[in-house]
């Protein structure tokens, strides 16, 4: 087994006043060459954006962008057409491909949305732009790892990603006890603790700690106090 531990404090920080972001990976004007990626997963940015605030009109192409609210709405526009307000409890994702412009905003003029984007690098390149959205009611996810993005179509209900990825979300209570297995050998799995604590194998995670792990089949769980878990299992090379 092999592993990187990412403690919260030691995440990048921006504070723009309207946007105040931690990045787990190197991004925009946090540099860090050993924070590149895990894997195919390339950007894991925490961002909080103040009511009223967001990101104007602007390009990407070839990467799946990830948008996860967990406080908050947030309001989505691209130039396929879509215009969509991504609320908490829903995972959006764009496959970029060819390229898109789009923005986005805070839906709320006076609250804040704290919303998580995710970058992975995709699988096939230059593909048509597409995108989807779903919503994953909480109590689905209660002691166990729901599915919420995949490319398996085995995922029934998990928004689908171009690249040997899965993501889940889990909401653990006190005490409780479980297992991932990874889907395949070459994968690894990077997990993100969302709220609360837990025991990742001899490791105890807090709130916004990340740790990534492969070489390895399985991971084992335990929920120090009530905890919300994101995992990502990926593909560890393109």
């Amino acid at each position: 087994m092999k592993s990187v531990l990412h403690k919260a404090d030691s995440r990048g920080h921006v504070n723009f006043g309207w946007l105040n972001s931690h990045h787990t990976f190197s991004f925009g004007n946090y540099f860090n060459p050993e924070r590149m990626n895990f894997g195919v997963l390339r950007v894991l940015n925490d961002d909080v954006v103040s009511g009223g605030g967001g990101f104007p009109p602007h390009p990407h192409d070839n990467m799946e962008i990830i948008s996860i609210p967990l406080h908050g709405d947030l309001e989505h526009k691209d130039s396929m057409g879509n215009t969509q307000v991504i609320r908490q409890g829903d995972v959006q994702i764009m496959s970029a491909g060819t390229g898109v412009r789009h923005s986005e905003y805070n839906h709320s003029k006076t609250d804040p949305v704290n919303f998580l984007q995710i970058w992975i690098m995709p699988k096939e390149r230059h593909i048509e732009p597409r995108y989807a959205q779903q919503s994953f009611p909480a109590e689905n996810r209660q002691n166990r790892f729901e599915p919420v993005v995949s490319n398996r179509t085995e995922s029934n209900g998990a928004v689908w990603i171009n690249q040997d990825a899965t993501f889940l979300l889990g909401s653990l209570e006190s005490g409780f006890e479980t297992e991932y297995r990874l889907s395949a050998p070459n994968h690894g799995l990077y997990i993100f603790v969302l709220e609360g604590e837990v025991q990742v194998g001899s490791e105890t995670l807090k709130k916004r700690d990340g740790l990534g792990l492969w070489e390895i089949d399985a991971v084992s769980f335990k929920a120090i106090s009530q905890a919300e878990v994101l995992l990502m299992d990926v593909a560890m090379s393109l």
